[in-house]
């Protein structure tokens, strides 16, 4: 039994196309984003996180990115009133505002500002979290997010696996077409959505993975988040108290795998300086007027200095 090994993990082998501190990032997706994009931000990556907000779907990810692209103008017809409220059905909440033309600004710089950093975009990491859709009965349009307006104003289906395939084409082809150099990197968020049930959100990933499999070139790749979380961690105690999402011990696991897997090797000791600094910036001294730490904040400063002259990294 010594030699027993019992559980399965995911083998991690370099891509040929890894991140480094020069590759600049956009992710768009599920709330796992957030997750992995936290992990850009505190090291000190050239990354952008979600820029229309958190998305769960194919198909709103999809007019998210086209969008950007084209340079969309949002205007007043845009939005819709709820709850003395501005929202944004293409957007998630984080947009909406009790000031129209505050909504209209927010949503319209970013949009400018996102175009131009997917003109420059090294890698885009793009999760899907759901098939599962809600479509306005009055529009007909999928929306990316309901803001608490009344179910019964929306029909909730499935996309097929053919029209998951055909939104991750149009997505494909609008970035292609707009900047030919950039890596897409798919992945499925593990987030489990049990308010569609245990049964619908099992065929729900199913769909999803299946229709991205089948889109995979070479200029696109597969991370399996959502592989990693079911079948290499397996257990309860990797979620939070929800049982939903996975915890920070597992996204710390799914980071150390991505990272293995995608991030370049020669960044290992910058990273390595870089949480050294994080975690003292983290730190909260016993006396903070004693010599000691004043050492230490002025060692710190020049730390962060060299940082600053020699890699361009701010903190």
């Amino acid at each position: 039994m010594e030699n027993s090994i019992f559980r399965t993990q995911y083998k991690t082998n370099k891509e040929l196309k890894p991140i480094d501190y020069n590759s600049e990032i956009i992710l768009f997706g599920s709330c796992f984003s957030e997750n992995i994009g936290a992990k850009f931000d505190y090291f000190k990556f050239q990354s952008t996180t979600n820029p229309y907000g958190v998305l769960f779907n194919p198909a709103a990810i999809e007019k998210a990115i086209s969008e950007c692209i084209e340079g969309k103008k949002y205007a007043d017809k845009d939005l819709i009133s709820h709850n003395d409220l501005w929202h944004s059905f293409n957007h998630h909440s984080d947009f909406s505002g009790s000031e129209k033309s505050d909504v209209l600004n927010k949503i319209n710089s970013t949009i400018v500002t996102t175009q131009k950093k997917l003109r420059s975009a090294s890698h885009i990491i793009i999760t899907l979290g759901t098939s599962w859709v809600y479509q306005s009965n009055e529009t007909k349009q999928i929306v990316a997010n309901c803001h608490k307006i009344p179910q019964r104003e929306f029909a909730k289906k499935l996309l097929s696996i053919t029209e998951i395939e055909k939104s991750i084409k149009n997505i494909k082809d609008t970035i292609y077409n707009f900047n030919s150099d950039v890596h897409i990197i798919f992945t499925v968020s593990p987030v489990r959505h049990l308010k569609d049930g245990m049964i619908e959100n099992t065929l729900s990933k199913s769909h999803l993975i299946a229709a991205i499999h089948t889109s995979l070139d070479t200029n696109t790749s597969y991370f399996p988040a959502f592989e990693i979380m079911m079948d290499d961690l397996r257990d309860y105690r990797f979620y939070k108290e929800d049982m939903l999402h996975p915890n920070s011990l597992a996204v710390d696991y799914i980071w150390d795998k991505f990272k293995k897997t995608w991030i370049a090797s020669k960044t290992e000791k910058l990273q390595e300086t870089i949480d050294n600094i994080q975690k003292s910036l983290a730190h909260k001294p016993f006396n903070p007027s004693s010599e000691q730490h004043k050492k230490f904040k002025n060692h710190l400063k020049k730390r962060i200095l060299e940082l600053k002259n020699n890699f361009n990294i701010s903190f």
